[in-house]
C-alpha cells in the first residue's frame, strides 16, 4: 500500500514539474517577444504584434497543457482570446478598445455561468 502512495506521490510531483516547466517556457517565451518587440525598430514591427504574440503565447500554452492532461486557466484562455482578437485587428488596421471588450466578455461570462449553474441544478 505504501509503495502504491509513493508511485502515485512521485507520479504527481512528475506532472506538476511538467506542467511548471509548460509555464516557465511561456514566460520566456514572452520576454524573448518583449525584448525583441523592444529592440526593433517601430517601422519594422506592425501595430497589434504584441498583442498578437501574447494572445498566441497564452492560447498556445493552454491547448498545449490540454492535449497533456494538464489543467488550463478559463482565465489566460480568456486574456488570450481578447489579446488575439485586438492585436489581430490592430495587425489589420482595425484598432479595437480592449477595456470595453473585456468588460463585455467578463459580464457575458458571468452571466452564462449562472444560466448554466441554473439548469444543471
Amino acid at each position: 500500500m505504501t509503495n502504491n502512495n509513493e508511485n502515485l506521490t512521485n507520479f504527481k510531483d512528475q506532472k506538476r514539474r511538467e506542467a511548471e516547466r509548460l509555464d516557465s517556457i511561456g514566460w520566456g517565451l514572452f520576454l524573448v517577444m518583449l525584448g525583441a518587440i523592444f529592440l526593433l525598430p517601430d517601422k519594422i514591427v506592425p501595430e497589434g504584434t504584441f498583442l498578437l504574440g501574447v494572445g498566441i503565447i497564452l492560447l498556445g500554452l493552454n491547448l498545449i497543457k490540454y492535449m497533456k492532461g494538464f489543467k488550463t486557466s478559463g482565465f489566460t484562455i480568456f486574456l488570450g482570446i481578447v489579446a488575439f482578437v485586438a492585436g489581430l485587428c490592430n495587425f489589420l488596421g482595425q484598432p479595437l478598445e480592449i477595456f470595453p471588450l473585456i468588460l463585455i466578455l467578463w459580464g457575458a461570462s458571468i452571466i452564462i455561468k449562472i444560466l448554466f449553474k441554473r439548469k444543471k441544478e
